[in-house]
């Protein structure tokens, strides 16, 4: 198990560049099995996940040719379903959260698509049943070994149909999206995610020949089309980095510049952060955090305690809650933090308080932090990381500590945020990382 040797107590200073969109990597590149001509996206992160996924494609009989640093072509012209028989993909499918996302596409061009139940962090239940209902609404047939803890979908003959979701899944609506792109007739979807990611994928997929109404919206028609062609894309900076970074900068009283952030797609990111009192300036599309020695929690006009929660897009992403949290430790005032979605998510906080954080983790749904002002300095601990997002909070608190403290399972956050060390350590961070 790899750890993080971090030495705490040093302002960071520079310009980095947010890495491209983990979330949206994994949907755009299993779409690419929705054509048999060359796909070119570029900006691809070089994070495990992402690696990961690649791996699939490639054993599925995929071409993959890296083209430069973070842009690749992809070419699903010879694809083996053979190969979702045999005992390696399930291996490799089941520790990737994200293999999840083949199976739209795998449906919606071959007519059939098989998963073991995905791997992935340890944030709680993950229930993917509104993937399949919305396949069933299709008109394909779906079987769950649970013993093997293993899905099935078939369907050659897709049908499009009127579906109404039980809940505004990204993952769910990227992947009936995907699986209704060339089913026949209409296919509506109600209560759909909105993400910018999602958007992200819809485009694409329109540049390919698909036909998708209401993109951004919570209501998504599409007219299927019997086949889609190549095209290029891009992906968007990661939100989720873009806002550790502002976190990081006010925890260690850092002057950063995060450069090419696409500040129109952040959503209420800026403005949550501005709540805590951190000061964000907007240069064109950069976003510059000045060093500053305190940072202020807002209260609500009535004088009531701030109330930090999640919510589906256009709310506020709950990727961000654990660094919210982290970040409002050297703060002035008191911050509840809400954790709707995930009920795991919230029990790294035991480490914060080892290192001196005053938090009370009220239920495994929220916490309430009162901020140090600085009064107190965060104690160097060593603590392991259970998720992605976690695992980078404990390293912003670390790096704000006294002291030399230690992460171990770092292979979450690799997952996750590419090459985190180095990049963090030209700013003028003390990462050593340890094999």
């Amino acid at each position: 198990m790899a750890s993080f040797l971090v030495e705490g107590g040093n302002c960071l200073s520079g310009e980095i560049t947010p890495q491209g969109a983990k979330n949206e990597a994994l949907q755009v590149i299993s779409a690419v099995l929705l054509t048999d001509q060359t796909v070119h996206i570029q900006n691809i992160p070089d994070i495990r996940d992402v690696k990961s996924l690649i791996e699939l494609l490639i054993d599925l009989g995929v071409e993959v040719e890296k083209t430069n640093g973070n842009a690749f072509k992809f070419t699903a012209r010879n694809v083996d379903l053979g190969y979702l028989e045999k005992d390696l993909f399930l291996t490799k499918a089941a520790t990737l959260r994200g293999s999840i996302m083949l199976l739209g596409p795998l449906l919606g061009r071959f007519g059939t698509g098989k998963m073991p139940k995905p791997g992935g962090d340890k944030i709680g239940r993950r229930r993917v049943d509104t993937h399949f209902a919305g396949f069933k609404k299709l008109g394909a047939t779906f079987t769950y070994d649970a013993n093997a803890g293993f899905y099935s979908v078939d369907g050659a003959h897709l049908k499009g149909a009127y579906m109404h979701l039980d809940e505004a899944s990204v993952t769910g609506t990227a992947n009936l999206v995907m699986a209704s792109v060339m089913a026949k007739g209409e296919t509506v979807i109600y209560n759909a995610a909105c993400e910018p990611y999602l958007q992200q994928l819809c485009n694409m997929l329109v540049r390919m020949g698909a036909f998708i109404e209401g993109i951004g919206s919570n209501l998504i028609k599409i007219q299927g089309v019997n086949s889609l062609g190549g095209t290029e894309h891009s992906l968007l900076p990661d939100m989720i980095e873009i806002g550790s970074f502002i976190g990081l900068a006010a925890m260690t009283q850092s002057e950063i510049t995060i450069k090419n952030a696409r500040i129109d797609q952040l959503g209420l990111i800026p403005y949550t952060f501005g709540k805590l009192g951190i000061e964000l300036i907007f240069k064109e599309d950069d976003i510059f955090i000045p060093a500053k020695d305190h940072y202020e929690i807002d209260s609500y006009i009535d004088g009531s305690i701030l109330t930090v929660s999640d919510a589906i897009w256009p709310g506020f992403t709950p990727d961000l809650l654990s660094i919210v949290l982290v970040t409002a430790i050297q703060a002035q005032g008191t911050v509840l933090i809400h954790q709707k979605m995930f009920e795991s998510r919230l029990f790294f906080v035991d480490k914060l308080i080892d290192m001196g954080a005053q938090i009370i983790l009220c239920d495994p749904h929220r916490a309430t932090v009162i901020g140090l002002d600085r009064k107190v300095a965060l104690k160097s601990v060593a603590m392991t990381s259970p998720d992605i997002r976690a695992g980078v909070s404990l390293l912003i608190a670390a790096l704000s500590a006294q002291g030399v403290s230690e992460i171990h399972n770092i292979e979450q956050i690799d997952r996750g945020y590419q090459l985190i060390d180095q990049r963090l350590n030209q700013l003028g961070a003390r990462i050593t990382r340890n094999e």
